[in-house]
């Protein structure tokens, strides 16, 4: 005969089994990211993320570190490498306009977030600036560990179809909560995990000096249709110096540029790229993340409220 202790504990576990059920569906913060596809789920990415500092600094794209826009809740990160003294490294167009440490670091911090958050997905795009190949640039992710976590597709070294991308919730039940693109020279023969951003990407224009932002024509790669691809808008405000020619981040128009609706705003210019394309863009590139309201439009073309 069973205890009555044995008999409360049973109806305690069968109490708590659909909270704790509910808890392991929520995927990046969301319960609705969990059922959809990884190439079904528009996200706000932080550009140049690594580039940090205060707002009056023409170098810096962002002014809160890798770990406080992880913690606010940005997933999609592009950084930008170089190689200094044979390390790579996180430098802005070189490392004498801007040195932001060696890649291992950001990627050291990168792990020990995801380490502490088991329900969430994070995807790292590499600019390769000085066409480091794909094995050197593996190493630094293996040296940290932080390839543990890396995402391989099925069919690697082949692409994965648009339509064939797993849901967040069998990649974070399956351990591959990082997924890696780098723009150029990756080889998924050599490191299966670094996959080619132009396979799976095309990109809108960048360095855009119109606050309007009233394109969203094809930039990259070159011979880009836009069916079987994901694509990236590049969302970031640039104002020519002095009419130097030189084109630096407009860090004090932020407030404008990634607001959620209006004039020039995330959201214009993603119902822009809808109406060419039949699609939101997966991918809304910002820089001072943490100025207007990124989040609400994230939500708003992932029709979540």
């Amino acid at each position: 005969m069973r205890s009555f202790s044995g008999l409360v504990a049973s109806v305690a576990l069968a109490l708590t089994a659909p909270l704790i059920n509910a808890q392991q569906q929520v995927c990046n913060g969301r319960a609705e990211f969990c059922s959809r596809s990884y190439s079904n789920v528009t996200l706000i990415g932080a550009h140049d993320s690594a580039f940090v500092g205060p707002i009056i600094d023409p170098r810096v794209n962002q002014e809160v570190d890798i770990t406080g826009q992880l913690n606010a809740g940005i997933r999609y990160f592009e950084v930008q490498t170089h190689v200094l003294n044979n390390v790579i490294s996180l430098c802005h167009t070189s490392c004498l306009e801007l040195y932001a440490g060696p890649l291992s670091d950001y990627l050291t911090s990168v792990k020990t977030w995801l380490d502490g958050h088991p329900d969430d997905i994070v995807t790292i795009l590499v600019a390769n600036g000085d066409s480091v190949n794909a094995t050197t640039m593996g190493s630094v992710f293996n040296a940290t560990g932080i390839s543990e976590y890396a995402f391989v597709p099925s069919t690697s070294p082949n692409m994965l179809s648009i339509n064939d991308w797993p849901t967040y919730s069998s990649m974070i039940s399956a351990g591959q909560r990082l997924v890696v693109f780098m723009d150029y020279h990756a080889d998924e023969r050599e490191v299966p995990y670094i996959l080619d951003e132009f396979t799976y990407y095309f990109e809108t224009p960048y360095d855009t000096t119109d606050p309007e932002f009233a394109q969203c024509e094809i930039n990259r790669p070159d011979s880009a249709g836009p069916d079987g691809r994901m694509y990236i808008v590049n969302h970031f405000l640039d104002t020519n110096f002095l009419n130097t020619g030189i084109l630096i981040p407009d860090n004090f128009a932020d407030a404008e540029t990634n607001a959620a609706k209006g004039n020039g705003s995330i959201g214009a210019q993603a119902d822009l790229c809808y109406s060419i394309y039949g699609r939101p863009p997966n991918v809304v590139l910002v820089d001072m993340f943490d100025r207007g309201d990124v989040f609400t439009a994230q939500n708003n073309l992932n029709n979540l409220s």
